[in-house]
């Protein structure tokens, strides 16, 4: 009976001044809803890179030039120039458990067709490619062996240098290109595998090894050597091998000084995800200062209440109701403002997480867990700043209530 009456009370003291009651309810909405949507922008933005970097290849391993940084992070490629193809061939044939290796000779120049041009990244590189960082042809053909020893002057166009240099969805494959003032045939267009930024790999394009060695960055070193495990169990072991095998062919015997980076697949999801892990926690921490400002709110209307009930207050405490029924009065109508802004807030950061996605081109993605969060704060927000009114009005002296005016 005890909580059935509590109930009528909270609903008739809400129902009794509904504007106030509307607005602190909508900042606990408002809040709520922030820390929804801000969360599933971080969650989202983390569940993408984690996917675009898995669409890079299976099982991967990535040597770079330059030397390691405390950590395990490469310090880049920079202009460092340690590795050559002829490591990557030895990579193949001598370590075990390899699938296979790419060796990239990777720079930006600008590319022109017709009256057309874009400024893109230059991957030269060998047919294994394709199978080691997961590249499919839409139409024409990838490098062949044949092209790569007689420095074929031949192009891959990823679909987004596609679309820059020949227009959406036009047919390439047949048209000259030129890179550095030197003719190139295209022979093929990649699928999109989607993505956006600096190394966006819709947005490159594929020659000969040889041929970007001999007629566009004219060296013979490498700037990336890409493996592909047999087995994601395995690639520790396949990356030990591999910085062993490169110590020996540089003559190192000292790992500390390598002049080289291997990073493999896993280390770069755990590096990004750690980096979107703290950008979502620090959009919700923005986002949290609502919901702080909302519980404030409630904090103050629960004040107000107490005061004008006090006279109520001290009648019941006269008639004999005990501290712990006001308290639970006063500390249900706490909760119940933020259940009913929790519960709204929920279903408008769900609708605002889809707008953000559909309009604004972001990844969002509403987790469960995030729902429980949002469930969690509007509970211990109500309970929070409802204590303190709550435990006034049951503090309440009964001889000085009934003297209130």
């Amino acid at each position: 009976m005890i909580i059935t009456d509590v109930l009528k009370e909270t609903s008739a003291s809400l129902s009794g001044n509904k504007v106030r009651s509307g607005l602190t309810i909508l900042g606990i909405v408002i809040g709520i809803a922030s820390v929804i949507t801000m969360v599933s922008i971080g969650q989202g933005a983390q569940s993408s890179i984690s996917s675009r970097i898995q669409s890079i290849g299976s099982n991967l391993i990535i040597v770079t030039p330059g030397a390691q940084r405390t950590g395990g992070v490469s310090a880049g490629q920079g202009s460092s120039q340690s590795l050559t193809a002829e490591d990557a061939d030895a990579l193949g044939a001598e370590v075990q458990s390899i699938s296979g290796v790419a060796p990239e000779d990777t720079h930006r120049y600008q590319v022109t067709a017709k009256a057309n041009n874009t400024n893109t990244q230059i991957i030269g590189t060998v047919p294994s490619y394709t199978d080691v960082r997961n590249v499919s042809i839409d139409t024409g053909t990838f490098i062949t062996e044949y092209q790569q020893q007689t420095s074929a002057k031949v192009a891959v166009l990823g679909s987004a240098a596609r679309d820059d240099l020949f227009g959406a969805g036009a047919d390439a494959v047949g048209q000259m290109i030129r890179i550095k003032n030197i003719d190139f045939q295209v022979i093929g267009v990649t699928l999109s595998k989607g993505g956006s930024g600096f190394n966006n790999a819709d947005d490159a394009i594929y020659v000969p090894i040889t041929t970007a060695q001999h007629y566009l960055s004219g060296n013979a070193f490498v700037t990336t050597i890409s493996i592909s495990a047999q087995g994601s169990d395995i690639i520790p072991m396949v990356q030990q091998d591999v910085t062993t095998l490169l110590l020996q062919r540089h003559g190192i015997s000292d790992a500390t000084e390598a002049d080289f980076s291997i990073m493999n697949q896993a280390d770069i999801i755990a590096t990004a995800s750690s980096v979107t892990g703290t950008f979502t926690i620090l959009l919700a921490s923005i986002a949290g200062i609502s919901l702080l400002v909302g519980g404030i709110g409630i904090m103050n209307m629960m004040l107000t209440t107490v005061t004008e009930r006090t006279r109520e207050i001290g009648l019941r405490k006269a008639v004999g109701i005990r501290k712990l029924y006001i308290n639970l009065q006063f500390l249900t109508e706490a909760v119940a403002l933020t259940f009913i802004g929790g519960t709204l807030g929920i279903v408008l950061g769900f609708v605002a997480s889809l707008l953000v996605s559909k309009f604004a081109g972001l990844t969002t993605q509403v987790s469960t867990s995030s729902i429980l969060l949002a469930v969690g704060v509007s509970a211990g927000v109500g309970i929070l700043f409802g204590f303190y009114p709550a435990r006034r009005a049951a503090n309440l002296s009964p001889m000085e209530a009934l003297r209130y005016e």
